[in-house]
């Protein structure tokens, strides 16, 4: 069995791999979607991140409105440090019953789809890192595209977190995904051949 870490920058495509994967039959332990299920309503993450930033980050549900809170976090690194103080052991403990249940059910190859694999420390936790990489320019465009958002909020996400350029020094593979889906989902097919044979 094969635990890999896939992870790259906002925008890069990570989540375009990440299906491509789950389609080839690995298990995906989706950090992003574990952040959310530890922070619903009313959860003690919840609780503790409303005494930290306020009820102003709530929408009118009740449920934290994470474009306000990314908004906060994104332009302050300080805030930024105290909400991943609160999240990430949670994250990581939820990752790890999620590692354990794909193991049960037999899994052969178990994907840990986190944006800050490499900033979070849980490299240590996978026995092979895959890094999505675009160039900035692309980054830049594909998340103003998604995101609808001011070149300058695009570049403040984008330097929140490590460079790409930065990450690859920590990748045994990377997956270019600047020059179309065929030629990504190549490279997918190609690096996921040499993990089964492992």
């Amino acid at each position: 069995m094969v635990i890999l870490g896939l992870t790259g920058g906002i925008a890069s495509g990570k989540s375009t791999v990440s299906g491509m994967l789950k389609d080839m039959g690995a298990y995906i332990v989706d950090a992003d979607k574990l952040a959310r299920e530890i922070a619903a309503k009313g959860k003690p993450t919840w609780r503790e991140i409303v005494n930290r930033f306020g009820d102003g980050i709530l929408d009118p549900n009740g449920e934290i409105d994470r474009k306000r809170l990314g908004q906060m976090v994104f332009a302050d690194e300080v805030l930024r440090k105290e909400l991943e103080n609160i999240t990430h052991p949670r994250i990581k403990e939820a990752a790890y019953a999620e590692i354990e249940k794909a193991k049960a059910d037999g899994y052969k190859v178990i994907v840990i789809d986190a944006p800050l694999l490499i900033e979070a420390g849980w490299e240590k936790m996978v026995q092979t890192v895959w890094v999505v990489y675009v160039d900035e320019n692309t980054q830049i465009t594909r998340l103003l595209e998604r995101d609808k958002i001011s070149l300058a909020a695009a570049l403040t996400r984008i330097r929140a977190q490590m460079p790409l350029k930065e990450k690859i020094n920590y990748a045994d593979v990377v997956i270019d995904n600047s020059k179309g889906l065929d030629n990504t989902l190549a490279q997918v097919m190609s690096a996921w051949r040499d993990i089964k044979h492992e």
